[in-house]
């Protein structure tokens, strides 16, 4: 274990042209600026963060923002700009405070009613985290000559947080209605839920197979996510020798399973309310390519 840890760490550390990290960057902080906007345009902005006393749906301690008064309007709508305007910030590359801000802002926000929001509050939250200390602003900056900057392969650590997130979805979802040798009803349930549907469903039920066959794909792709580290880590060693290795980027299995979670992710935005849970995977999948991979992909961006 000590060995594979040492080797590990050395694969973090090493440096690498902030390309592909920035672009996470960029991805996720134009999320959490949108998913605030949308929030207060729809009107849940006051409906989730604010203290029932001041038109919120519940009564809520306030989090973090219990010591200075609560979840009141005083308080939460200019952390609620703040964010904002501080994500802009992130965006464009302008400082590494702006992560930080964004972070912390965003964290407060979503920490200030446990019965609103979802999961991907926590993925956006530790995807925050990770950038803030990536020095990923650097690049793609405004600021900045737009020269590759060389940064820690931190993406290895966001490669590895889609592989974690998606292995415990599947664990977490270990019933008869999910598991291959179950009756693969979850998502036909799922899809008839007003809390989660965006338009009614029963138009499925004379194709109702496919959800069957979309359950057991998803759960297939969730339990074996770990293999996405393998087919990474195999590239990136791609002059090595292995037969499993060569069978792995012949085939480039990386591209496949990508490609798999991608059409998961697109089905699910077309047919679920999910809040920002697959926007805010997606733009980790731009830390799985390389940023030589971007530049030939996007000269421009180099």
């Amino acid at each position: 274990m000590s060995a594979w840890w040492s080797r590990w760490v050395e694969l973090c550390a090493r440096r690498e042209d902030g390309l592909s990290v920035a672009l996470v960057r960029i991805g996720v902080a134009l999320i959490v600026g949108f998913h605030i906007v949308y929030l207060y345009a729809s009107g849940a902005l006051e409906l989730v963060w604010l203290d029932a006393a001041h038109g919120g749906m519940r009564a809520i301690d306030g989090g973090v923002l219990r010591s200075f008064g609560g979840a009141v309007p005083e308080l939460v709508y200019p952390l609620a700009v703040g964010t904002v305007l501080a994500s802009l910030a992130m965006a464009l590359g302008l400082t590494r405070w702006a992560t930080w801000a964004t972070w912390l802002g965003f964290w407060v926000l979503a920490d200030l009613n446990g019965h609103a929001g979802g999961s991907y509050d926590e993925l956006l939250t530790s995807e925050l985290f990770l950038l803030g200390w990536s020095g990923a602003h650097r690049r793609l900056s405004v600021l900045r000559s737009p020269d590759s900057t060389s940064i820690a392969a931190v993406r290895w650590l966001m490669i590895l947080q889609l592989a974690v997130m998606y292995l415990s979805s599947a664990l977490q979802k270990v019933s008869a209605h999910w598991v291959p040798w179950g009756d693969h009803m979850a998502l036909w349930y799922i899809l008839q839920q007003p809390t989660w549907q965006r338009i009614p469903m029963l138009w499925l039920a004379p194709v109702a197979w496919t959800t069957r066959v979309a359950t057991v794909v998803s759960w297939m792709f969730e339990i074996t996510a770990p293999l996405l580290v393998l087919a990474m880590w195999f590239r990136h060693t791609r002059t090595r020798t292995g037969r499993l290795r060569s069978l792995f980027n012949r085939l480039d299995a990386r591209l496949l399973i990508l490609a798999v979670g991608f059409g998961m992710h697109v089905g699910i935005e077309a047919s679920m309310e999910v809040g920002g849970f697959s926007f805010a995977t997606l733009a980790l999948y731009c830390a799985c390519f390389s940023p030589e991979e971007w530049r030939r992909a996007f000269p421009k961006l180099g």
